[in-house]
C-alpha cells in the first residue's frame, strides 16, 4: 500500500488516462485542499468553491490525456484549470448576483490531512511564494494579484491602477518572470 500511495503524479495520470478510478481518488486526495483554498480565495463563496473544485475534478477525468509531463509538472497544470474554472465563474456572474451572495469570512477550515509531510511541504511552498511575491515592487505586486486572484484583465487592472496598460503589461510579465526564476532557482 505504501508503494500505491509513493506513485508519481505522472504515474497517476498514466492510470487516469487508462480510467483507473483509485488514481483520480489519489490525486483528489493529493490536491483538493490546495485547489479548493486558491478557488476559495479567488471566488469568496464556500458553495461556489466546493462545486469548482469538484468540476476541476470532473475535467481532469475527462481531459487527462491533455496533460503532458514533458511539459511541466501536474500541480501547477491542474492549478491553472482550477483557476481558469474560478475565473469563467466569476465571469458568468453578474455584479448584482454577486453583491446579493454573502461573501464568507475566511477562517481556517477543519480538514484531516493524514498526509502531513505532504501538507507542510505545501505549507512551506505557500510561504515561499508569498515571501517571493512580497519581495516584489508594490504595484508589480498589486498588478498580479489583481490578475490572478481577482481576475481583472491587464486593461482593468490599468484603469484601477491610473496607469498606462503597456506599463501594467510590463509589470506582470517581469514580476511573472521573477517568480519563475526564483521559484525555479529554489528547487
Amino acid at each position: 500500500m505504501a508503494q500505491a500511495e509513493a506513485l508519481s503524479d505522472v504515474a497517476l495520470m498514466e492510470q487516469l488516462v487508462r480510467r483507473e478510478p483509485s488514481a483520480l481518488e489519489r490525486l483528489y486526495d493529493r490536491y483538493a485542499r490546495p485547489v479548493y483554498s486558491l478557488i476559495l480565495r479567488i471566488t469568496r463563496q464556500v458553495p461556489a468553491a466546493e462545486e469548482i473544485v469538484q468540476d476541476v475534478f470532473l475535467q481532469l477525468w475527462h481531459n487527462a490525456h491533455r496533460y503532458e509531463a514533458a511539459r511541466g509538472r501536474l500541480e501547477p497544470w491542474l492549478f491553472a484549470l482550477a483557476r481558469n474554472r474560478a475565473l469563467d465563474y466569476l465571469r458568468l456572474k453578474s455584479e448584482k448576483q454577486r453583491r446579493l451572495e454573502d461573501p464568507i469570512e475566511v477562517q481556517p477550515g477543519t480538514f484531516s490531512n493524514p498526509d502531513f509531510e505532504s501538507s507542510l511541504d505545501l505549507r512551506r511552498r505557500t510561504e515561499r511564494v508569498r515571501g517571493m511575491l512580497d519581495a516584489l515592487p508594490s504595484k508589480q505586486r498589486q498588478a498580479i494579484e489583481l490578475a490572478f486572484f481577482e481576475g481583472l484583465t491587464h486593461s482593468e487592472i490599468a484603469q484601477s491602477l491610473s496607469e498606462p496598460l503597456g506599463t501594467v503589461k510590463s509589470w506582470i510579465r517581469a514580476g511573472l518572470l521573477r517568480l519563475r526564476e526564483a521559484l525555479e532557482g529554489s528547487v
